[in-house]
């Protein structure tokens, strides 16, 4: 299997290069951008998956509901709602962006476009990708941060903006 390339991006979102995956995992810190699609019920649960023990990144760790990389001419948009078919199953969704901003860690720099959905359907895993997932309430989360058991780059997500809850979120 051919091997992804993601764009490269300036602090802004415009495209400035290209370089393969694990260039940009490897801790080059080559800015590259990735979407992160937050999924509420109407009751304000927040959807989490589980990444599975094979990813390269962060594996076993629970994570925003939707997260991907950016394809090379794809908008963030575009690639939130590519992200949500191929992990999810879902298609009926329509993401608010919400804001963007650098998240880093200490083996990648990534540019975060960050959305919510609210979406009561069913969900089919995809478990090549996937371990699990499951509706948290904010409470839940609030007790598990900082013990390891969320991805960092959600845990920066919750911090910014996802502690305000799905009502709030989804009137921006």
């Amino acid at each position: 299997m051919q091997e992804e390339i993601f764009p490269l991006v300036d602090e802004q979102g415009i495209v400035v290069g290209q370089a393969p995956r694990s260039v940009c995992h490897d801790g080059s810190k080559l800015l590259h951008p990735v979407i992160h699609l937050h999924i509420f019920n109407s009751k304000g649960e927040l959807y989490l998956q589980k990444r599975s023990a094979t990813k390269d990144v962060q594996p076993n760790r629970w994570d925003s509901s939707v997260a991907g990389h950016i394809d090379l001419h794809e908008t963030p948009e575009n690639a939130a709602l590519r992200e949500a078919s191929e992990e999810l199953n879902i298609s009926d969704i329509k993401p608010h962006y919400i804001t963007k901003y650098i998240i880093e860690t200490d083996r990648e720099r990534e540019l975060s476009y960050c959305y919510c959905a609210i979406y009561d359907g069913s969900f089919k895993l995809n478990m090549e990708e996937l371990a699990d997932g499951r509706f948290w309430t904010i409470d839940e989360i609030q007790k598990e941060l900082g013990k390891d058991v969320f991805t960092l780059n959600f845990e920066s997500d919750f911090r910014l903006f996802l502690h305000k809850g799905s009502q709030n979120i989804a009137q921006q």
